[in-house]
């Protein structure tokens, strides 16, 4: 694909997160010189070039960019992201929830109504005359940011969780931009609606909604899943995150937006079935997205080199020679889990009372 025909590239292969020179929906020139990220640098720098990118596509919005300011700062929504990713990654051993992926999803989710926008594609703040452009923007950025600070509760129902968390946060980040609050409570809406909507339960009914929701799917790439994986958390979610070397986001040929996923080990199209596909389909961004996955060039790269069964454990030989254990959810060990669930403690294995 042409570089310039690119909006955004999240990838792990090549390196880079991209967001290169368009002009702008908004008419008002060009989006900017583009951004380079490495995903092996520190986690400070990936989140430095991310909130470049997203800086470059907000300057044509001073609401929007206002909002972001003040979030990317406030003290409540940083702690958030911390705790959300301290339940998900330390307790649960998911992939990462925190500030990288607030910062990455946020990106994404500007490239991904930049596109819609410049497609023709009104966000349903612009459609039904409740706000401009510059209120759709901030309702994405905002509720895309803040859409998994719910899981620090837990990730049960987090994103009802995340709705309460978050209103504190909005209106404290709203109230300076939006002094009337009638205007100021219906925007709200539009944050708190991307939030409630993100991972499909119940499904998202705004384009604000769905752009936050897709953001969230693209996330996908083996830089997020790595360090779960280096946790212990070896399944087939970390095991597919690992397949995927990259994501574009750029122009469609028929469709407003076009989302490339490339692969370098064929597990990987669990990612794009169970996690991206789902949230292009049920949202309604289902007819403004083309959704394509392909294996890179030169083959597949092996990620396991064997898995053998000894006694009630799975034994994984890694491609890197080294050998993970991993307990297989057998019926009584999920009976084991219901009582612990019950009791609020910890079963021996094979002591079932």
């Amino acid at each position: 694909m042409k570089r310039e025909e690119e909006k955004l590239t999240v990838t792990v292969s090549g390196g880079t997160i991209q967001d290169v020179d368009q002009v702008h929906p908004s008419g008002r020139g060009p989006v900017g010189q583009g951004a380079v990220v490495e995903f092996a640098t520190p986690r400070a720098k990936l989140i430095e070039e991310a909130d470049a990118a997203i800086r470059r596509d907000l300057a044509p919005f001073p609401k929007a960019l206002a909002a972001y300011d003040t979030l990317s700062r406030d003290p409540e929504a940083l702690a958030c992201w911390d705790m959300a990713n301290y339940i998900t990654m330390r307790k649960l051993g998911y992939n990462d929830h925190g500030r990288v992926h607030a910062w990455v999803t946020g990106a994404a989710s500007m490239a991904i109504l930049d596109l819609l926008v410049q497609g023709g594609v009104k966000p349903d703040l612009v459609e039904s005359g409740l706000g401009d452009l510059d209120d759709a923007y901030l309702a994405v950025i905002v509720g895309t940011m803040l859409h998994d600070i719910g899981n620090q509760i837990h990730r049960v129902a987090h994103e009802a969780h995340g709705v309460t968390l978050a209103l504190p946060i909005v209106d404290r980040v709203l109230t300076p931009i939006y002094p009337d609050a009638f205007k100021r409570t219906k925007v709200r809406a539009f944050v708190l609606h991307c939030i409630d909507c993100h991972d499909l339960n119940p499904t998202p009914l705004t384009i604000e909604g769905g752009v936050t929701a897709v953001a969230d799917g693209i996330d996908i790439t083996k830089g997020r899943g790595r360090k779960a994986f280096a946790l212990g958390s070896v399944d087939i979610h970390s095991i597919s995150a690992l397949a995927v070397d990259n994501v574009t986001i750029s122009r469609g040929a028929d469709r407003p937006v076009r989302i490339d996923v490339t692969m370098n080990n064929s597990g990987g199209i669990f990612q794009v079935e169970e996690i991206l596909a789902p949230k292009v389909i049920r949202s309604p961004l289902a007819r403004h997205v083309t959704l394509r996955a392909r294996m890179r060039p030169g083959g597949e790269e092996r990620i396991l080199d064997r898995v053998r069964l000894e006694g009630d454990h799975f034994v994984m030989d890694l491609e890197s020679g080294e050998e993970v254990v991993v307990a297989v959810d057998t019926t009584t060990r999920q009976v084991e889990k219901d009582v612990e669930r019950q009791l609020g403690g910890t079963v021996e294995p094979g002591r079932l009372p």
